[in-house]
């Protein structure tokens, strides 16, 4: 697509290479000026993408928005709607002050149990988002009531979440299984679910040791359990108003829209929003103003942009590039960097179906494992969506508390680039190495 376009311009073939190196200077450029300037990266990002399409690659408008995910925004934007006006009438209060009766000291077990919750949806079939999304608000919200730090109940549902990545019955263990069988090459399928659901299990554990998690049973033993934040437990439990029953149902509704006929999740919670705050207006106040489009803005113009470097071949580019290299295990370890590096910016699913095909010759060859290789691709590419700019993780800091989003955004924003970093080179030691032909 860039040779053709390069040719209406006027330009040699070989020219294009420089669009490619513009491209990858334009994303460290925005993610430098959005650490060095107080300015949302999204911004940024819808500029570059305007900038690069018109200045390198006369792009008209519609090619350049072409890459703008208006899924995501729906998703993003319908689901804290919905949530906003669950909050406003009290209805996430009532789930939450009932779940803390039955929880009642055992803080501890809260982010086991999230986690636990998080993983059944994906292990189903569910795609990860789904679940999230419904699963990240009540969860914060339990977080504050019980004095648990909210990052790592955010993390916990991410890599819940996660678990199921790769379950039989997930579309996205499908699409990498099918990437590798159509080439003629065979695979553990179990050995992949079970090395990511292993892999993720191990960084809950560490996310609970680093956020705190051995403190909570500590206060436990000592007798000092929190008294909750804003409010204090009724002494028995109160009749549900109409229309906190009705957002009740709507919610139930929409995860069975969701999980059940695999319908739009953000255009279902807009409908059920909608229809909840046209007969309840009194109690559902002004929820559309406490949609995060703050969190909108940066997901939706990061993706645009990391869409236009997938657009110009620049991804495909390096992978070829890494892929004719003529040492094999640091082939497929480069290949797990930019599987980790590209999919903290972009959909998971989109990653692994470009880079797999890029090492179908050396595993063809036998000069690596198919499975060991697999499974640190597959790994690499999944565990960094905990990054603000990945689906699930926008869907945890768009669901968070105003006063707390920025911190929590920080936390993830750290955590993901600890994944991005030590990801591809601890499933290359663990899945690829030990299986060294």
């Amino acid at each position: 697509m860039i040779k053709a376009r390069a040719a209406q311009l006027g330009r040699q073939p070989e020219a294009t290479l420089s669009i490619h190196v513009v491209g990858v200077s334009g994303l460290i450029l925005i993610l430098l000026l959005g650490a060095l300037r107080p300015i949302n990266l999204g911004s940024l990002s819808l500029a570059m993408t305007f900038l690069v399409g018109a200045i390198f690659v006369g792009e008209n408008v519609k090619e350049m928005c072409s890459g703008f995910p208006v899924e995501l925004l729906t998703l993003l934007a319908g689901v804290t709607y919905l949530f906003a006006i669950a909050e406003n009438n009290g209805t996430v209060g009532r789930v939450v002050e009932g779940t803390a009766r039955f929880v009642q000291s055992r803080r501890a077990l809260i982010p086991w149990g999230v986690f636990v919750i998080a993983a059944l949806p994906s292990m189903a079939g569910a795609i990860g988002t789904a679940g999230v999304a419904l699963l990240a608000p009540l969860a914060l919200r339990l977080a504050r009531w019980h004095d648990i730090d909210r990052r790592m109940v955010g993390l916990m549902v991410v890599h819940g979440s996660a678990c199921g990545n790769f379950s039989p019955l997930n579309a996205l263990g499908a699409i990498v299984t099918q990437a590798v069988t159509r080439n003629g090459l065979q695979m553990s399928s179990s050995a992949l679910f079970l090395g990511n659901l292993a892999y993720n299990i191990i960084l809950a554990a560490v996310i609970f040791l680093v956020f705190g998690g051995l403190r909570l049973g500590w206060r436990e033993a000592k007798g000092r359990q929190p008294e909750p934040e804003n409010k204090q437990v009724e002494p028995g439990p109160r009749r549900l108003r109409a229309d906190q029953i009705c957002t009740l149902l709507a919610i139930l509704a929409v995860a069975v829209a969701a999980f059940g006929f695999g319908l739009n999740i953000g255009l279902v919670a807009f409908t059920a929003a909608a229809a909840i705050h046209l007969i309840f207006p009194a109690s559902s106040g002004e929820a559309e103003k406490k949609i995060a489009w703050g969190v909108v803005l940066l997901v939706c113009g990061i993706v645009t942009y990391v869409a236009a470097l997938q657009r110009y071949g620049t991804i495909e580019t390096v992978g070829h590039g890494i892929a004719g290299l003529s040492v094999p295990l640091v082939t497929g370890f480069l290949l797990c960097v930019v599987g980790a590096v590209t999919s903290a910016f972009a959909s998971s699913a989109g990653i692994l179906s470009a880079l797999i095909p890029l090492a179908v010759p050396l595993m063809a060859r036998g000069d690596i494992n198919t499975t060991g290789l697999v499974i640190a691709l597959s790994i690499s590419a999944t565990v960094v969506d905990a990054t603000p700019f990945s689906t699930v993780g926008a869907l945890v800091v768009a669901n968070a508390e105003d006063e707390e989003r920025r911190r929590i955004y920080r936390g993830l924003l750290l955590w993901g680039a600890v994944m991005v970093v030590t990801a591809p080179l601890l499933t290359w030691l663990i899945f690829i190495m030990p299986a060294a032909p």
